[in-house]
């Protein structure tokens, strides 16, 4: 466990915001080698915002290997999202791609016409999109940094959600990535932090509200995770030690986080509601 993936630490690297996969050394691991799927989600249509990369493009992987179809939705990261996308055809599985900001309402409406349309309806919707950046003082925040951060990590998922559902059959899931600072904050990462915490009440509070439609809510609540967010919002010096304070030594891979997002969605799961699986690398969650 401790010497499967590489641990810090890292070569010195950054990245303009919002980071590509290429650039990063190690490149991360979305489960390309490894990941075997058993036809779990066969037939189904998903949306998964920030696909382009990451976590989002490890489930987009795995997904498509269980047989799902895919709107791929993305900020700007055209390279990256089209690497995504191919993945996913190479398993015989749609793939749909739709770049734009989440932050904005009209979008995610858009999102959600283009996927029923395309794919033939809406199964999934997955909610990883996140903005995040690194402040040592609370004077270093700008209100414009917090307000985007908080329309791209809360407001997006209220859109896309409200926009779906109408949309969403019994049986259908709705899966938000959380973080480990839901419960435990980084004070460098205020804001970020914040939202998470507002996601995790959010998928609460919404799989109560919608388990009468027979439509699941859930999360993921990733510990670090290597993907083109850290070099591209954190220090080199930073990156460079990333993860090295996880019990396992070492941060975790997008690939290592896409089971989770596969439990979730599958329909044998049809129980499990109102949760938050945390991918934490051993760190307790609070």
């Amino acid at each position: 466990m401790l010497e499967r993936y590489p641990g810090p630490p890292f070569p010195h690297q950054q990245q303009p915001m919002p980071g590509r996969t290429d650039a990063m050394s190690p490149r991360p691991d979305h489960g390309e080698e490894t990941y075997k799927g058993s036809g779990r989600l066969a037939g189904r249509k998903v949306i998964i915002t920030g696909a382009d990369s990451g976590i989002g493009r490890a489930v987009a992987l795995a997904y498509a290997r269980e047989g799902a179809d895919i709107l791929v939705s993305y900020l700007n990261e055209h390279e990256d999202a089209e690497e995504t996308a191919n993945l996913i055809r190479t398993e015989g599985r749609k793939a749909v791609l739709m770049a734009g900001d989440v932050q904005h309402a009209g979008h995610c409406g858009a999102i959600v016409e283009k996927a029923d349309a395309e794919l033939g309806g809406i199964d999934i919707l997955v909610n990883n999109a996140a903005h995040q950046a690194t402040f040592s003082e609370i004077d270093d925040i700008s209100d414009a940094e917090w307000e985007l951060t908080f329309k791209v990590n809360v407001h997006a998922m209220f859109y896309l959600a409200k926009a779906a559902v109408p949309r969403m059959r019994p049986g259908s899931a709705i899966i938000n990535t959380a973080s480990i600072n839901s419960d435990r904050p980084s004070p460098s990462l205020l804001a970020y932090a914040t939202t998470k915490g507002a996601i995790q009440n959010l998928t609460a509070g919404l799989a109560q509200l919608l388990a009468e439609k027979g439509i699941r809510v859930n999360a993921v609540a990733p510990g670090p995770i290597w993907t083109p967010l850290i070099p591209s919002t954190m220090p080199a010096g930073k990156v460079a030690h990333f993860g090295q304070d996880a019990p396992m030594k070492r941060p975790g891979q997008p690939a290592e986080l896409a089971t989770a997002y596969v439990m979730l969605a599958d329909p044998l799961s049809s129980y499990v509601s109102g949760a938050v699986i945390a991918v934490t690398g051993g760190a307790p969650m609070l």
